[in-house]
């Protein structure tokens, strides 16, 4: 399944990668989902409170 997201490493404390495992199981995504999810929703968030971020291309 060809898609447009761009793939990169990501390192993480361990804590932090089972915790959000915990939270990832509990909401039925994977590890990977649910990191998109929280970064969108603090995206979001910072929006709100500051304005659309503007992309340059």
């Amino acid at each position: 399944m060809a898609t447009n997201k761009r793939v990169f490493t990501l390192r993480l404390a361990e804590e932090n990668f089972d915790k959000i495992k915990v939270i990832a199981d509990k909401n039925k995504r994977s590890i990977a989902m649910q990191i998109e999810y929280l970064i969108e929703q603090h995206i979001e968030e910072f929006e709100r409170k500051n304005g659309i971020i503007q992309i340059e291309k």
